[in-house]
């Protein structure tokens, strides 16, 4: 685990998610989840690294099942005063998720990679719970927001200092490392006007976004596909006049068909 959040470093927090582009990215992923998966009611989603609570708000005005963790207890219970019972919270961490396989149809991590020693080691967890698709935001280390933030870094103590943004093709290549070759959509944040602070923000398509990887805010989509998949393959003979019930051994019939390449058997019961 990397940098976990607590009641001396939530000031620096508090004052990033009320900057311009703190906002700027509740705004992107809204619309990210929205048009990247289109969730639907009842479908499970984990919230890794959930913070306060801000993108289970948006979940549960979407009206799916939300769970969040965090591996600040601080954090949840902030959380927990937020959202009350709305959605499940358990103190955990992202690279030992306490879930099973597949739980999930969708597993998020938004704003939270930055924040850890081992990334790759967090997309694995997340795409192990997940079994559709993990879908990412995070600061982009290319961009003009980042280096500015860099350079007032040297005079007063900020968030920036503290996280490890990434760029397009350092995201891409922990993907690829966690999960293989798999389908990825991504989209960008377009770049800041820091003195139109009050207009509400504005950004790219996915089209347009394709050829900038520059902005602020990067996200990404990633396409689970199975590592293992099962084949029924069809017996050679039929089992008959089978005189226990089926629960512990195979019938020898069995086994001899399973030997021969089957997966399966079929028996008669007398009525």
């Amino acid at each position: 685990m990397g940098i976990i959040l607590d009641f001396n470093s939530f000031p620096l927090y508090e004052k990033w998610l009320r900057s311009p582009v703190g906002r700027a990215l509740d705004g992107f992923a809204k619309e990210f989840i929205i048009e990247s998966l289109n969730p639907q009611k009842n479908e499970r989603v984990l919230d890794i690294g959930c913070g306060m609570g801000n993108s289970l708000l948006i979940l549960n005005n979407l009206g799916v099942d939300a769970t969040g963790i965090d591996a600040s207890p601080y954090m949840i219970d902030l959380a927990k005063k937020r959202l009350g019972n709305k959605s499940e919270l358990i103190t955990g961490y992202a690279e030992d998720l306490p879930f099973s396989d597949n739980e999930f149809d969708f597993a998020f991590l938004i704003n939270t990679l930055e924040y850890f020693d081992d990334p790759v080691a967090a997309l694995v967890e997340a795409g192990r719970v997940a079994r559709k698709k993990v879908l990412i935001c995070t600061i982009n280390s290319l961009s003009q927001y980042y280096l500015s933030a860099r350079m007032q870094g040297f005079f007063h103590d900020t968030l920036i200092q503290h996280i490890r943004p990434y760029s397009l093709l350092r995201l891409k290549s922990f993907i690829r490392n966690a999960y293989g070759k798999v389908p990825v959509v991504w989209k960008c944040r377009k770049e800041l006007e820091l003195h139109h602070q009050l207009n509400p923000p504005q950004y790219h398509t996915l089209e347009t976004s394709c050829r900038w990887p520059f902005g602020p805010i990067l996200g990404m989509c990633v396409s689970l596909k199975p590592l293992v998949r099962t084949a029924n393959l069809p017996l050679k003979i039929a089992v008959k006049n089978v005189d226990q019930p089926f629960v512990g051994e195979m019938p020898a019939q069995c086994n001899h068909a399973i030997a021969k390449g089957g997966s399966s058997y079929e028996r008669s019961i007398p009525l």
